[in-house]
């Protein structure tokens, strides 16, 4: 109904898990690297939790886009069933015939072992991924600990996924199951998000729905935090009833009315002043505010004229002792597509390379004939930290409107940021106030480069890889032309991936790329140099 009114593409506050939409917070990151790191090693029970609404089945979308090769798939989404029940539903997964009308465990299982004994000798890996599994009853959970036996003399022939409410992590700590629980390779709990991490994800989901003017003013975010307790489930709701609220009124931004009014429709407010913990916080308020109250009366009948000099000349002091930054303003006179221009112009100075815009060849298009390619996506500081490259940031004024600077250098206080030709030295609050993760920055690939190197692949990337790990890690390179990129040196490349904060699945992508340029210093300008740490 909204979306036209504010300009996008589809609606961006839907709960449907849609990998697309997944904002990968620090814990969301670190929860995708345990369960690839979990389904890669050999077998036993990968264990993700978290609270209703946090995410986790969109993390486990994701993680399904980033299944290794040679991979196959049982994806269980209600396990509240008998072992019989949920024994045939894993042969209906992964395609196993059975007897009709069968009931026995013993058949069922021995048809699974079969399988798996052939899909190994394929070459073939197998995964059940559990949804719900803190609904599973205990004798059901021990038919699937009892999966994990089947096994060669190498390695286990199944990998089990469980991913729960803390029900789950609960009843694993339990004495009783402690055979289950040593089964476990790798296991996170996801969170609620932060305070911090509320607004940017909701810019990242407006913006993959293709808005291009901002919706939710900063304003509006601290109270979305209260209300929705940085569970994204309930800051989908909360956002769409907003929106929906805001087209009826004819508004284009969402103010805080609007939002409070949303969160009174959606959620139950009457039952939160209900609860103990509630109801206690509200009488500890009035008693605060009384007491203000009384001690403000007090203040201004025996103190009225001296407060203020006192008053003016902590706040001289405090001023002095701060250094005099600039801000990110809009840079005036200047159209959007002029601030992408020069904010691209300066991206290409920092690498040395001319820029010339024209509209039948984009800046990407450009950089490639000068051996370097973009990267783009939603990211953090911290990403970008790592990273550790010069970015074109998209920024939003106080009316909403979108402008764009290069960012250049910053440490733990402090930036430096290019807009329209202008360097301007800005606190980094200032960036996260103004910035809601959208980036692209360049990076210099290999001369041979057309796509990412994943296990399995044979040529000349092998060897270049197999050369700068060993540069690296201080060790003399393997010779040998024509090995594939397994084995070993994919495990290299993993314990590689892990130190620098990466997805450890052995693909050498950009991100990948990057960071080995960054560890043998053949990478071009960096954001920040190696004595200044990460």
């Amino acid at each position: 109904m909204y979306k036209e009114h504010f300009g996008f593409r589809e609606l961006p506050f839907s709960i449907t898990p849609d990998p697309r939409y997944l904002f990968l917070s620090e814990q969301h990151r670190e929860a995708l690297a345990h369960l690839l790191y979990g389904i890669k090693s050999d077998g036993g029970f990968v264990l993700l939790t978290g609270e209703v609404g946090t995410g986790k089945t969109t993390v486990c979308r994701c993680l399904l886009e980033q299944i290794p090769d040679k991979t196959d798939i049982a994806f269980i989404l209600n396990p509240k069933m008998t072992s019989e029940e949920l024994l045939a539903a894993v042969c209906d997964e992964l395609r196993i015939s059975y007897p009709e009308g069968n009931s026995s465990i013993k058949a069922f299982v021995d048809r699974i072992n079969e399988y798996l004994l052939n899909a190994h000798a394929r070459g073939r890996k197998t995964v059940l991924i559990i949804e719900e599994a803190q609904n599973l009853a205990p004798d059901v959970l021990e038919q699937i600990r009892l999966l994990t036996n089947l096994e060669t003399n190498h390695r286990k022939l199944l990998q089990i996924v469980m991913v729960g409410q803390p029900e789950l992590k609960a009843m694993l700590s339990r004495p009783d199951m402690l055979q289950r629980s040593q089964r476990i390779t790798a296991r996170y709990h996801i969170g609620p998000l932060s305070k911090g991490e509320v607004g940017r994800y909701v810019n990242h989901r407006w913006a993959v729905a293709g808005a291009t003017r901002k919706v939710f003013p900063d304003s509006t975010f601290d109270r979305l935090y209260r209300l929705s307790k940085g569970i994204p489930r309930m800051i989908n709701v909360i956002c769409d009833r907003a929106l929906l609220g805001a087209y009826v009124q004819g508004n284009v931004m969402v103010d805080d009315r609007t939002l409070v009014t949303a969160a009174r429709e959606v959620l139950d407010h009457a039952s939160w002043m209900k609860q103990p913990a509630m109801r206690v916080r509200w009488i500890l308020t009035g008693i605060l505010l009384i007491g203000f109250i009384a001690t403000l009366w007090v203040i201004v009948n025996n103190h009225k004229t001296p407060i203020r000099g006192s008053v003016t000349v902590a706040a001289n002091e405090e001023a002095s002792g701060n250094e005099k930054r600039d801000t990110l303003r809009w840079p005036e006179g200047q159209t959007v597509d002029q601030s992408i221009n020069r904010a691209v112009g300066a991206l290409f100075r920092q690498w040395g390379v001319p820029y010339q815009p024209a509209k039948d060849v984009n800046a990407c298009q450009q950089a490639l004939a000068r051996e370097l390619r973009c990267l783009k996506g939603p990211g953090s500081l911290k990403d970008l930290s790592r990273l550790n490259k010069p970015a074109v940031l998209r920024f939003f004024d106080e009316k909403g409107r979108a402008y764009y600077g290069t960012l250049t250098a910053f440490d733990e206080r402090t930036a430096t940021v290019i807009i329209a030709d202008e360097t301007r030295r800005v606190g980094v609050d200032e960036i996260k106030k103004r910035w809601y993760g959208d980036y692209t920055l360049l990076w210099k690939h290999p001369q041979w480069y057309i796509s990412a190197v994943k296990p399995g692949y044979r040529g000349p990337e092998v060897e270049w890889i197999d050369r700068q790990l060993s540069r690296i890690e201080g060790i003399s390179p393997q010779p040998g032309k024509g090995v594939p990129y397994d084995g070993e040196l994919v495990n290299r490349m993993k314990s590689f991936q892990i130190a620098e904060g990466l997805i450890p699945d052995g693909i050498v992508g950009p991100h990948t790329f990057i960071q080995i340029g960054n560890a043998t210093g053949e990478n071009g300008p960096v954001l920040m140099k190696k004595s200044e740490g990460r």
